[in-house]
């Protein structure tokens, strides 16, 4: 018996098929979705969903969204999600340094917000890798 799982962002469809099993970052805790699984709804926090297929395991960095069980499978409704093997780590150290700099940098109270909710996204990237 497997899980039909489907992961979609604002961008695109990142991921529709059958597995044997999804690890998801629920803000009250990680979970591990199995075939016939009890329905649930959570929000998600930054972190790697881990799609474990009949060939491996596929990895994807989500940030906020939602996650429900139902009857017909489970789906991930991301705010951001990116296929942590399209992650570079030697650009993203640089993106971190520039954001730290736009923190410092910023003038004012919205503008140190938003840097900082930018460097908060490029440190959770950074934890998955």
């Amino acid at each position: 018996m497997a899980l039909h799982f489907e992961l979609v962002s604002p961008a695109r469809l990142l991921f529709s098929g059958d597995v044997v099993s999804v690890q998801i970052p629920g803000t009250e805790g990680e979970m591990t979705i199995l075939p016939g699984h009890a329905p649930v709804l959570s929000t998600l926090k930054p972190g790697v969903v881990s799609i474990q297929k009949d060939g491996g395991t596929d990895k994807i960095f989500v940030r906020g969204g939602f996650a429900e069980v139902n009857a017909q499978g489970l789906t991930v409704l991301a705010e951001t999600a990116i296929p942590l093997a399209d992650l570079d780590a030697a650009a993203l150290a640089k993106q971190l340094k520039d954001a730290e700099e736009d923190v410092e940098d910023a003038k004012t109270d919205a503008a140190r917000a938003k840097a900082a909710e930018t460097l908060d996204h490029l440190k959770a990237l950074q934890a998955a890798l």
